[in-house]
């Protein structure tokens, strides 16, 4: 069978724009699961992981709020504990299926210390039609880029992440899938929220400028970035939703071409309720100025996520039911975020003041044994593609 054609890709990346809908990014690799398990007291078990994303797949409400799922390519072979898969979980409840295609960051040979490449290219191409067999319809592909002032994101960086995810997302769309675009800025360290601004626009703008060159169709993409905010070490007070919105807008209005599909934004390490509230202002915003061409809505994993499971952890079989309904809740918020009419009270239960969910290992850590670290990407061989 023939794949789709690009008018065809471009439904289903509409469709995953749809207003007022997001993505759940449920994504995580066995050892980030694992880590966000093991700290609730739960064993990294398969049976384990298999049972929490079945609570998040039959979440009530969850085909309002949601066009799409990401998964890990473990869990796009499982089923619910009836035997349905949950390919077609999500199906009947009208939300598409979508898998994480990237292998992990490596560290980035002539970069800057602590900047990264992502790996999985080699083998990209045949995985992505094993996935379209499976019944994805879409697919992510994450870049991490640090943020420190006069020196990061460098160039380089830069340059080889933007050409890698150009060249993801031609594969993606030959194969038959709508590219999901994740050039994500970290928020370690003490950067201002005017220097995240300015390594954004110089990021996406090379994504955009490489997706060009290499021929991807626009409209049959979405683009996940960061909001613009401040780093975890920042001495200045938070922003307030409306600046960040602000902020945000003013960004993608600068590098963001009118034909890509939609912007799905990242929670980062935001809490539930900063992510929500700041999606929320950015969409009001929008509405007032009449100036955003694209759907701003979100992808978010630990955004809608971290509530849920906390209720799960250590708890007996009888609150599985109440993770679920803070599933759904949280669902719920986002969608009314994306909507800019979300009001009143949050549902999040780890959002108290001075919470984070921050997570220290999103980028390459420098502690890693370099016995059983990767090799680094061959950056030179990259720069010219």
């Amino acid at each position: 069978m023939a794949p789709p054609s690009i008018d065809e890709l471009a439904a289903v990346a509409a469709a995953l724009a749809a207003p007022g809908k997001g993505l759940l990014a449920s994504d995580e690799s066995t050892g980030t699961i694992g880590k966000r398990l093991e700290k609730g007291g739960i064993e990294n078990t398969a049976e384990n992981r298999r049972a929490y994303r079945e609570l998040l797949y039959t979440a009530p409400g969850i085909g309002g709020a949601f066009s799409g799922v990401i998964m890990f390519k473990e869990t796009l072979g499982q089923c619910a504990s009836d035997g349905t898969p949950f390919v077609e979980v999500l199906r009947r409840a009208g939300v598409m299926a979508g898998i994480k295609v990237d292998e992990g960051l490596v560290p980035l040979e002539g970069g800057e210390e602590g900047e990264t490449s992502t790996r999985g290219l080699e083998t990209l191409e045949a995985a992505c039609r094993q996935y379209v067999a499976q019944g994805a319809r879409f697919a992510k592909w994450r870049a991490a880029l640090r943020v420190e002032e006069g020196r990061c994101p460098s160039d380089l960086a830069v340059k080889v992440n933007a050409e890698q995810l150009a060249e993801y997302a031609a594969i993606c769309q030959a194969a038959g899938l709508v590219p999901i675009v994740e050039p994500e800025l970290l928020i370690d360290g003490p950067h201002s929220a005017e220097t995240f601004a300015a390594a954004s626009e110089k990021a996406i703008a090379a994504c955009v400028a490489a997706l060009w060159r290499r021929g991807v169709a626009l409209e049959a993409c979405l683009l996940k970035p960061q909001m613009v905010v401040q780093g975890t070490e920042c001495s200045a007070p938070r922003a307030a939703p409306e600046q960040v919105a602000a902020a945000t807008l003013r960004v993608m209005r600068r590098v963001v071409p009118p034909a890509v599909a939609g912007i799905m934004f990242l929670s980062g390490g935001q809490t539930e309720e900063e992510a929500t509230r700041n999606l929320d202002a950015i969409n009001k915003l929008a509405k007032e100025e009449g100036r955003a061409p694209w759907s701003l809505s979100f992808s978010f994993g630990r955004g809608l996520q971290a509530s849920v499971l906390k209720i799960w952890s250590n708890a007996p079989p009888s609150r599985a039911s109440e993770a679920r309904a803070m599933a759904g809740a949280l669902a719920e918020a986002n969608a009314a975020a994306a909507r800019g009419e979300f009001a009143g009270r949050h549902p999040s239960v780890t959002s108290a003041p001075g919470a984070t969910l921050h997570e220290t290992w999103r980028g390459w850590r420098t502690d890693v044994d370099p016995a059983a670290a990767p090799p680094p990407a061959p950056a030179l061989a990259l720069a010219g593609v």
